[in-house]
């Protein structure tokens, strides 16, 4: 039992204050009668009350405590931990029997658990070449190389679906191992199956170059495009796989598989982000007393943890200084900058109309010389104008980073939200002008104004498979960019440093090092994914492309990063870099799905080529395999697929979706309370501090 006495350890000898009222002084007791005056009692009152559940606390944890969860699951001191172990160990001498075995069991299951993971994150990809970027430029470029590391994951998943249910059917049908059925078009118009196939004859070498980097030629006849999938079914012994129902299924598929990869990745950064943002103090707090990693036995991956830390506290200071900044403003600074900032935002608006109108002109150029004059013109001249779009597209892509970074410096945002908002920028760019080139196309394919489109539903005079024609489109532009960052890596990067490192030009001088700029290289991997989320339909090789695509940008970026750039001087946070890196991937992702919808559902398929010749749309198919399943079956499908389901699943999706918003609210307001808390602990220990500190000074 606590005496009174225990309450005069602070109090100067021969204060006239008593216990009660030295108690009375403490901050938490002063904010509580502040608050609510009439709803707290008298301090003894309160004690009585936290003693009761304290002492509740600890006897409800000793009833949960499981004599198999680890002492380290528990947030005890290093001596408690130690108790509780011995405790646990003698609790397992007198089991005996079938719960003896449990136990063994139980912990062994732990352990095989805890190794096998420990063993896989030794396995994963890259690990050692992130740890030593992030040691030597910081979390925040190294989150970029975790981002191309799960890109590049991604790529091989989609693949890996690809090949096996679309692509590895079709090489075993041209094997003959199993018997299969050829597409066979029933159109009574002979206009819509007319499908000339590029020339088998011998060609000069570079018309092969030509055709590789176009995707035309002999490359058109390999499994690389859609055309070229024109297998309706395959026997093996009784089970018949139908390819063109794998076909609608498995694109379905790969991107709901990326809707969740994504959103479960952005989930975990999120709260991740949402911890470490909430209270600076806090997180200046982790980074100093709780941020060494003492598992760290060899000195270079500690001189790797030491840089890396150093680099999160040169990113929360420089934060701090721009925040005290913000509200040291008067109203007349503040009135300037957000005039300043209209006038730069019209003038990104500016920017990005004229790169869209650029990006429609090209394209249209490009098809019609294409069509009406291919026959005329020389190989190259040919090349050139195939792509024109790309060249374009990659120029924009080119100029409006730079514009825009230049451009938000004067708008004075935060580094963490200076990268954020030209990430916004540029992505918008980049995909609207993707979305700007395949508009362009369907125009010319779905829109016909001639009378002799009408028959087929599509213009099959000039783009007779047009499917294999969008799939080139997304061909070409995957392969250009890879060029454009080879090309840029090469000629560009690496003469810069040399220039740099060796001449003493003051113009080179002031030209400098170059940094490694992170919205750029992001937008580059967002760019090329959503290229890669539109054209696996319509070219189901490209994800293989993709994956040996960002597998050597990994090494290029790796190699300019170590011997091209230096350290930024602007760092910025990576938890918060993860989060919103996924976001930006998440908005490519929905734009891609619009335009792999539209044509599986909305565009007509080509009569010509495909295993779609004989469906309106590709879609189609899926209602027609419903069709062929048991009654019970084929009911249960049309009433899962109706109105009057959709409309209670909506409704109960919301009413879920409010639960959770309620509960995520209640958990907020309980933290807010905890770190209220925490605050006002930290504040009765100051002021005990500081009465300790008279208490002595009078004393002496």
């Amino acid at each position: 039992m606590d005496s009174e006495a225990d309450n005069d350890v602070f109090l100067p000898e021969g204060s006239s204050v008593t216990p009660n009222q030295f108690l009375h002084e403490l901050p938490s007791y002063q904010s509580l009668v502040r608050r609510k005056p009439l709803n707290y009692g008298t301090m003894e009152s309160r004690r009585s009350t936290g003693k009761k559940r304290s002492l509740s606390r600890e006897l409800s944890h000793l009833e949960v405590v499981d004599a198999n969860t680890p002492p380290r699951e528990f947030a005890l001191s290093m001596q408690q931990k130690r108790k509780l172990r011995d405790e646990q160990a003698m609790h397992s001498q007198h089991t005996k029997g079938w719960d003896h075995w449990k136990d063994n069991t139980r912990n062994f299951r732990r352990k095989l658990k805890h190794d096998t993971f420990g063993f896989l994150k030794h396995l994963w990809l890259w690990r050692s070449n992130i740890n030593d970027i992030e040691g030597k430029f910081g979390t925040g470029i190294g989150s970029y190389f975790s981002f191309l590391r799960f890109v590049v994951l991604l790529n091989l998943v989609i693949f890996l679906l690809m090949f096996c249910f679309v692509t590895l059917p079709l090489v075993i049908s041209k094997m003959e191992v199993f018997n299969s059925t050829q597409v066979v078009s029933s159109s009574f118009e002979p206009a819509c199956s007319k499908y000339s196939l590029p020339s088998q004859v011998l060609k000069y070498f570079y018309s092969n170059i030509i055709d590789l980097l176009s995707g035309t030629g002999f490359l058109e006849l390999t499994y690389l495009f859609y055309g070229f999938y024109t297998i309706d079914s395959v026997t093996v012994y009784s089970f018949k796989y139908s390819l063109p129902l794998a076909y609608v299924l498995v694109t379905i598929v790969y991107l709901l598989l990326s809707i969740f990869w994504i959103v479960k990745r952005a989930v975990e950064g999120f709260k991740h982000n949402l911890v470490s943002d909430e209270e600076r103090f806090q997180s200046f707090c982790n980074k100093v007393f709780a941020g060494w990693d003492f598992c760290i036995k060899d000195q270079y991956y500690a001189r790797l943890k030491h840089s890396s830390l150093l680099h999160e506290l040169k990113t929360d200071l420089a934060e701090e200084r721009l925040r005290h900044r913000k509200e040291k403003r008067t109203q007349r600074e503040t009135i300037r900058i957000y005039l300043l900032r209209i006038f730069l935002n019209l003038i990104v608006i500016s920017v990005l109309g004229c790169c869209f109108y650029a990006v429609y002109l090209a394209t249209s150029y490009s098809q019609d010389y294409s069509i009406t004059m291919n026959a005329q013109m020389d190989d190259r001249l040919s090349l050139v104008v195939e792509y024109l779009p790309s060249i374009v597209i990659t120029i924009a892509n080119f100029i409006t980073p730079i514009v825009f970074e230049n451009i938000v410096r004067y708008e004075d945002y935060s580094p963490a939200f200076e990268i954020r908002f030209t990430l916004i920028r540029c992505v918008f760019v980049r995909l609207a002008s993707i979305a700007v080139l395949l508009v362009s196309l369907w125009t010319k394919i779905a829109l016909c104004s001639r009378q002799s489109c009408e028959p087929c539903g599509y213009n099959h005079k000039d783009y007779a498979c047009w499917e294999t024609n969008v799939g080139q489109e997304m061909y070409k532009l995957m392969i250009f960019d890879f060029l454009i960052i080879l090309a840029v890596t090469i000629f560009v990067e690496f003469p810069r440093k040399l220039l740099v490192t060796n001449l003493s030009w003051k113009p080179l001088k002031w030209w400098g090092q170059q940094e490694f700029e992170i919205p750029q290289n992001v937008l580059e991997l967002v760019y090329g994914q959503t290229i890669c989320w539109i054209g696996a339909f319509y070219s189901p090789l490209l994800p293989a492309i993709a994956t040996m695509k960002y597998f050597i940008i990994f090494y290029v970026k790796k190699i300019t990063l170590m011997e091209n750039c230096r350290p930024a001087t602007r760092p910025f946070r990576a938890s918060s870099s993860n989060f919103f890196f996924l976001v930006i991937l998440l908005i490519g992702l929905i734009l891609a799905c619009i335009p792999v919808g539209v044509g599986i559902a909305y565009l007509n398929a080509s009569k010509a080529c495909g295993p779609f010749i004989n469906y309106n749309t590709s879609w189609d198919i899926v209602p027609d395999t419903v069709k062929t399943f048991p009654h019970g079956l084929k009911t249960t499908i049309y009433i899962l697929s109706s109105e009057s389901f959709a409309v209670p699943f909506f409704l109960l999706t919301c009413l879920v979706m409010f639960y959770f918003i309620a509960l995520a609210g209640a958990h907020k307001k309980a933290v807010e309370q905890l770190q209220e808390q925490l605050a006002m602990a930290s504040r009765d220990k100051m002021f005990l501090i500081r009465r300790l500190a008279e208490a002595h000074s009078i004393s002496i």
